[in-house]
């Protein structure tokens, strides 16, 4: 038996509620499939397009009732963890019943993650969230909240905030002991919640977005995983992508992967997080194996028969 982190991607959830509640349908299929094979799943996931709509809610509530105060943006990511765990946690009880599995419970666990204050990234935002702006919406806002905006690939302004990188996941040993006990677990939406520690044990929300590739990959090494899965939009990772010279890899060394990530063959907050996560993982202690491929295609590549495979 497998012990496998397997973090979904944003085309594993829609982008609606409408369609998030859809997705989570064939996402159920996929997961518990790779559960009929004897393996022991924990599941992590984004929140891209949830944790922006409720921020966005909880902006324009603010808007028509000032007394409610700003939301901070841990808060929103709360909220998101927890009402994408609820699609999530009935679409896979109902795909384990209705295979006659009746003996594992699911459950969703709000999780919070532990940052560094003093990681470079909060002296240097990187991460759009929320509506888009024109520049003069966008003074006036930063002149209420404080908050830092900037144009966003000219497709107006929008506020960013730090993603820095996770140093250790709070609830981890709830996950583990779950997990050991027969449950399947929804962990790390989103990143999981960023918090660092202040007076006494106090952990205090963050305004940043944790990467949920990289917080999947920490999950993994602290549940002791086999296997990291990182499910995207494409099969296979490329180099060349959409170049007429595009090669898809069914393999690479975590050398091979940093020769790649020196030449620039990954798209920074696209492909170069997977494998900058998947190659962490693959060195973090013999024998672990990460793979980044399609959600409908996690079964074969557990088997070897597709997917891009990081190992030592």
């Amino acid at each position: 038996m497998k012990r496998i982190v397997i973090a979904l991607g944003g085309n594993a959830l829609g982008n609606t509620l409408p369609e998030q509640a859809q997705a989570v349908k064939i996402t159920a299929r996929a997961i518990v499939d790779l559960i009929e094979d004897g393996n022991q799943v924990v599941v992590a996931h984004g929140n891209g397009p949830q944790v922006g709509i409720i921020n966005n809610a909880m902006a324009a509530l603010q808007k028509v009732d000032p007394t409610q105060g700003i939301t901070p943006l841990s808060v929103c990511g709360a909220m998101s963890q927890a009402y994408i765990g609820y699609d999530l946690q009935n679409a896979f009880r109902e795909e384990l019943l209705d295979r006659g599995i009746t003996n594992m419970p699911v459950c969703s666990i709000v999780t919070q993650v532990e940052v560094d204050p003093a990681d470079p990234a909060f002296a240097n935002p990187s991460k759009p969230i929320g509506k888009f702006m024109t520049e003069e919406e966008a003074a006036d806002y930063a002149a209420k909240t404080g908050y830092l905006v900037k144009e966003d690939a000219g497709r107006g302004w929008r506020r960013y905030v730090a993603s820095p990188k996770p140093k250790h996941i709070i609830e981890a040993g709830a996950v583990r002991a779950l997990t050991e006990d027969g449950h399947l677990v929804i962990c790390c939406g989103g990143g999981g919640i960023p918090v660092y520690r202040t007076e006494r044990n106090h952990l205090k929300g963050a305004a940043a977005v944790i990467d949920k590739d990289f917080a999947s990959e920490l999950l993994a090494e602290q549940l002791d995983a086999d296997m990291l899965i990182i499910l995207t939009a494409v099969e296979k990772v490329a180099i060349n992508f959409r170049k007429e010279n595009e090669q898809w890899l069914s393999s690479m060394t975590p050398e091979e992967a940093r020769r790649y990530i020196a030449e620039g063959q990954f798209a920074p907050g696209s492909m170069l997080p997977k494998v900058e996560a998947a190659v962490k993982f693959a060195e973090s202690k013999a024998g672990r194996t990460a793979l980044i491929t399609l959600l409908e295609k996690a079964r074969d590549g557990i088997a070897g028969k597709t997917g891009t495979v990081i190992h030592q």
